[in-house]
């Protein structure tokens, strides 16, 4: 029997936006329990913390269910991917040198299995001006070195989730943007310019969006939206033949 690959994103893990943190955690916890029996590999596309700035000798508190999981995981020989979005993109080496977690700072093309997978959070392909600003100052490697040069660790960190409740809590009032069609959807009109030049793209995977969408660029080439994992709880299972999208129930068997 062929192990299964899964794919997820958007967690947001430590939000001061999301009510039950704990509970929050220890239901991704339960699912990466209920795979890791038939799991090859485990790709995290990114946001699955709310925000995570890590200092050469600091890192955020909490995440301790989540990142013994991991370590669990790896430590039995499963690949646990991350791609850094954009509420944890200041990681540097600590998931990798503590939790054996593979780090992509880049989307990546990957061959698993017999088919080629475009794997990225999405935000690199926004066609908003100002979070294409914003993007790029967060992404300076100079203004992160400042940062952690004239910071401290306890502010650092306050400001970073403060900000990211005050961004959730704005989705929340006013609410998600809804699945836009493939001919608006930044990452989709990106995958169709991609595939011009490279045909042989079976399945491309995006996060970033907290919306859900499955679409058929060609007769071959498929495009998904991965939900969030806070309300959705939709992922990606890869058994070496079909992809499906799935929602995880907590306690179905």
């Amino acid at each position: 029997m062929n192990r299964k690959v899964y794919f997820l994103s958007d967690a947001h893990l430590g939000s001061w936006a999301i009510q039950h943190s704990r509970t929050h955690e220890r239901r991704l916890v339960s699912f990466l329990d209920k795979i890791k029996g038939e799991a090859a590999a485990i790709y995290f596309l990114g946001d699955m913390f709310d925000f995570w700035y890590e200092y050469k000798y600091v890192v955020p508190k909490g995440f301790t269910r989540f990142l013994g999981k991991i370590s669990e995981l790896t430590d039995k020989g499963i690949e646990v991917h991350f791609f850094p979005g954009n509420h944890d993109l200041w990681c540097k080496d600590y998931f990798e040198k503590e939790c054996g977690m593979k780090i992509h700072r880049e989307p990546m093309l990957a061959e698993i299995n017999g088919k080629e997978f475009f794997l990225a959070h999405g935000d690199e392909f926004t066609d908003e001006s100002n979070f294409t600003v914003l993007r790029a100052i967060f992404h300076s490697p100079f203004l992160q070195r400042m940062f952690s040069w004239f910071v401290h660790p306890r502010w650092a960190i306050g400001f970073g989730l403060g900000w990211a409740r005050h961004s959730m809590r704005k989705h929340k009032m006013n609410g998600d943007i809804p699945f836009r069609g493939e001919e608006r959807e930044s990452c989709m009109k990106f995958a169709r310019k991609y595939l011009a030049k490279h045909s042989t793209v079976d399945c491309f995977i995006f996060g970033h969006r907290h919306c859900d969408a499955d679409v058929m660029l060609t007769e071959t080439a498929r495009c998904i939206i991965l939900g969030d994992w806070i309300s959705e709880f939709t992922y990606v299972e890869y058994d070496g033949k079909d992809i499906a999208v799935k929602k995880y129930v907590e306690g179905e068997k």
